[in-house]
Formats: structure tokens, C-alpha cells, sequence
């Protein structure tokens, strides 16, 4: 019984030792290296373990890699892989630049995979081109014509300038500058019409991929169309400011004759209330002048004749007036 007992415990320590040492130590994965010709000890693939590094993330890429031709060292894999980059992604980039015939080393590609970029796609966008289609971008010809054109711009990664170089977005708002540009020198826009590669052509020569992480190949004018009068609506535009303009200056016109007339009437009515005070003065100004001696009784009686006299001259005149009114405009007459 002892005996039993004792096997029973011993094996499960193996057991368990066997699983701790599967479960700690990949030896599956070494025996993979080892059949595919990677030299890999086992006491390396521990240190990973050590260093917190998921052997399988480094060593698989490092068995393709081998079956490929390349030869890069575990140590630059497993660094990449602890500056939090894509092992796998860089190995398959290199493995299509071998195979494209791309001169890329491990350390501008890991460079560019650091740095945010899907660097196997840059190598794959090298081999096939990719045709970026811009909006609608809108000009507006010298003879006031809106013209709207769309865009295919063909473009290869480069892979030199990946590292620093501008994306896509900028790639599209050059060529939409470069294509308001010459819409907006061209005389007319039935010169755009007729020709429009002249704005391919024109843009092509600007070098508008300076500074990104493409080459631009060409540029194509895939749609063109005309949009609205831009002169025209300015020009309406310019009309009603100007007639707005007039008609507040003729009301400020208007305004100030209205003033000047009711300053005018103001001092009329001024003048006549001054008249009246005058009048008013005239009595007792006799008076004193007859007290004083100034005036004696006959020329006062000469002016109540006078005056008289021009009441009377007034009152002929209006009975005069009158009677010739009747006489131009009789009333109608009864028949008897």
C-alpha cells in the first residue's frame, strides 16, 4: 500500500511539474523553431516569459521571416515588440518589399510602423498605386461662371518620406488649390469645358506631393459641371446696395428739406408775431406823441383819413372781386 501510495504521488509531482514547465516554458513553439531551422534555445524563449514578452508574438514572425529569405535577428524582433510595434506587420512588409524588389530595412520599416503608420500597406500601395477621388471642388472663372470639377489622383507610397511626410488630406487640398487656381485664371469657363486636362496639367506641374508620403503619378478630371452666375448674383448683389444707398441718401434729402421748411416757417411766424407787437405799439406811441407835442390834431386826423380811406379802398375791392366772380360763374336760373 505504502508503495502504491508513494508511485501515485510521485507521478502526480511529475504531472504537475510537466504542466507548470508546458505552461511556463513554450516548448511547442521551440520544437516549431527547431523544425524550420531557427536557432532558438530554450533558455530564450524563458527569458521572454521573464521580460513579459509573448514568445509566440516574436517567434513565429522570426520563422516566417526565415522561410522567406530574410535575416533579422531575435534580438531587433523582440525589441521592436517591447516599443509597442507590430512584429508580424513589419515582417510581412519586408517580405513583400523582398519580393517587389523594394530596397526596405528593418529599421526604417520598424521606424515607420512606431510611427502610426501600416507600413505593409505603404509597401503594398508602392506596387499598386492607389487612386484617391476628390469632392466636387468649385472655381469660379474670370467671366463670373462657377465650375465645379471632381477629381482622381493617382499616388504611390513613398516609402523615404513616410516617416515625416503629409497624408492624404493634404495630398487633396493641394489639388483642390491647384484646381481653383486654374479654373480662376482661365478667360471664360467654355475654355474649362473644352479642355479640361489643362487643369490636370497644370496642377501636375505645381508638384504638389512635395513634403508628403506620396508621388503623385496623375491626375485625371473625372466629372465637370457648371454651377451658378457667381458675376452675375455679385453684380444684382452691388445693384440693391447701390439702390439702398440712394434711397437712404434721397431720405436724408427729404428729411432735411422737411426741416429746413419747418425752420422757415418757424421764423415767418416769428417775424409775424414781432409785426404784431409793433402794431400793438403804434396806439400808444400816438398817444405819447400827441401828449409830447409831436403830433398835433390834424395830422392825426389826417392819418384816421387816411386810414379811412384805405378801409374803404379795401372794401370797394373785395365787392368788386366778388361781383366779378358772380358774373364769370352764375348759379343756375329758374325757369318761370
Amino acid at each position: 500500500m505504502s508503495i502504491d501510495l508513494t508511485l501515485i504521488i510521485v507521478l502526480a509531482l511529475v504531472l504537475i511539474a510537466l504542466a507548470v514547465l508546458f505552461t511556463f516554458v513554450p516548448v511547442m513553439l521551440w520544437i516549431s523553431a527547431l523544425a524550420a531551422g531557427v536557432k532558438i534555445g530554450i533558455f530564450q524563449l524563458v527569458g521572454m516569459r521573464l521580460r513579459r514578452v509573448i514568445p509566440a508574438r516574436v517567434v513565429n514572425p522570426l520563422i516566417k521571416a526565415e522561410k522567406a529569405g530574410l535575416d533579422i535577428e531575435l534580438n531587433k524582433l523582440e525589441g521592436h515588440y517591447l516599443a509597442g510595434g507590430n512584429v508580424d506587420r513589419v515582417v510581412n512588409a519586408l517580405i513583400a518589399a523582398q519580393r517587389a524588389n523594394i530596397a526596405l530595412t528593418f529599421e526604417r520599416c520598424a521606424a515607420i510602423d512606431l510611427a502610426g503608420r501600416d507600413v505593409l500597406e505603404a509597401v503594398q500601395m508602392s506596387v499598386n498605386p492607389k487612386v484617391i477621388e476628390t469632392p466636387f471642388i468649385a472655381g469660379v472663372a474670370m467671366d463670373g461662371i462657377e465650375v465645379k470639377a471632381k477629381a482622381r489622383i493617382t499616388v504611390r507610397a513613398n516609402i523615404d518620406r513616410l516617416v515625416g511626410g503629409a497624408g492624404e488630406d493634404t495630398v487633396i487640398a493641394r489639388v483642390g488649390e491647384g484646381i481653383v487656381s486654374t479654373i480662376g485664371s482661365s478667360e471664360d469657363h467654355k475654355a474649362v469645358l473644352e479642355n479640361p486636362d489643362m487643369i490636370s496639367q497644370t496642377v501636375l506641374k505645381k508638384g504638389l506631393d512635395s513634403g508628403t508620403a506620396f508621388e503623385i503619378l496623375s491626375i485625371d478630371i473625372a466629372d465637370i459641371d457648371i454651377g451658378k452666375n457667381i458675376g452675375a448674383g455679385l453684380q444684382t448683389d452691388q445693384a440693391e446696395a447701390d439702390k439702398k444707398i440712394a434711397q437712404a441718401k434721397a431720405e436724408e434729402r427729404r428729411a432735411m428739406a422737411v426741416a429746413h421748411e419747418q425752420e422757415m416757417k418757424a421764423k415767418v411766424e416769428e417775424m409775424r408775431a414781432k409785426v404784431v407787437e409793433a402794431e400793438a405799439e403804434v396806439p400808444m406811441a400816438m398817444a405819447e406823441a400827441l401828449k409830447s407835442g409831436n403830433l398835433g390834431v390834424m395830422d392825426y386826423m389826417n392819418i384816421q383819413n387816411v386810414s379811412a380811406d384805405t378801409d374803404m379802398r379795401e372794401s370797394i375791392g373785395k365787392e368788386t372781386k366778388n361781383n366779378d366772380d358772380g358774373y364769370n360763374n352764375p348759379g343756375p336760373t329758374k325757369n318761370m
